[in-house]
């Protein structure tokens, strides 16, 4: 079956590459691994799981994202059901999934993988009823993706500078956390539901989280002072954020995260608004995706 590669232009912080260039790239790389294939460009929020639809729709059995983890989350959604194979071209601001997979940077090296590569099957997570491949999160980590998602000027300053404003500013929630094994409350700054290890730019928020044991990692994150919340920053990227005072971190199936007031969260980036309880569950073995061949 040909390939389908969904392109979203307006992916990261650094947008080297016009149109016309990555078009490029893709019928090169369709020409080195002797396949016809059809191209596809984005035009906004919703359009990559439209385009994911009718390639699938059309017999593509191979979708080949270029662009970020809210694209792939897209693409994901519709290739979930149809079983179809994804493979991934990074370029997005975080590209913690890519991280995960150790998909290379180089957007030619990442084309090859993406049609060539072997498949390596993983969970995804689901909630309320939203697909999520890398990672979901309530509390602080969903408002500051709203707060990223409409920031005109992107870039690790624009995001770090920002960063720090919200924290200094944001009211931890309560929440409830009920699973198979036990219930507990808990003031929370994050609550952070880890399919892989990573959140972008190499954050580590799940340490020990792997993308096919059938398990959530819910990282549940206490309230700090603001003090204690910015000294404690570079935990996320020594990957000791489970040695913190008071941290949680809960390997589940399903769990159910309520609160007093609607929950907002976001999957993959992206942000939705909820009602005062939300189901998280797995769904094992769901995805398969092109990576690197072990050489």
């Amino acid at each position: 079956m040909k390939p389908g590669v969904i392109i979203n232009p307006d992916a990261g912080f650094h947008i080297r590459l016009d149109r016309a260039e990555r078009l490029r790239l893709v019928k090169d790389t369709f020409a080195f691994c002797s396949v016809k294939g059809e191209v596809a460009f984005t035009e906004g929020p919703g359009t990559a799981r439209a385009i994911a639809r009718r390639m699938i729709r059309a017999g593509t059995n191979n979708l080949v994202v270029w662009g970020g983890d809210g694209t792939i989350n897209e693409v994901a959604s519709e290739a979930v059901p149809a079983r179809a194979v994804i493979g991934v071209v990074p370029s997005g601001s975080g590209n913690g999934l890519a991280r995960e997979l150790s998909i290379e940077r180089s957007p030619e090296e990442a084309l090859r993988t993406a049609l060539r590569g072997s498949i390596r099957t993983l969970d995804v997570g689901q909630i309320d009823g939203r697909i999520f491949v890398n990672v979901a999160g309530i509390g602080f980590d969903a408002h500051l993706a709203r707060v990223f998602n409409r920031l005109k000027r992107r870039g690790s300053g624009a995001y770090m500078m920002s960063g720090f404003r919200e924290l200094l500013a944001y009211v931890p929630g309560n929440y409830s956390i009920d699973f198979s094994l036990e219930k507990f409350w808990m003031n929370a700054l994050i609550l952070c539901c880890a399919n892989g290890r990573y959140y972008g730019s190499g954050a580590i928020i799940a340490p020990n989280a792997k993308t096919d044991d059938g398990r959530i990692d819910l990282v549940c994150i206490p309230a700090l002072s603001k003090l204690s919340a910015l000294w404690n920053i570079p935990r996320l990227y020594s990957g000791t954020v489970d040695r913190l005072n008071g941290v949680r971190i809960v390997s589940v199936a399903k769990v159910e995260i309520g609160s007093a007031k609607p929950l907002f969260f976001h999957v993959d980036g992206e942000v939705f608004s909820g009602g005062t309880t939300l189901q998280v569950s797995v769904l094992p073995k769901a995805l398969c995706v092109r990576v690197p061949k072990l050489s």
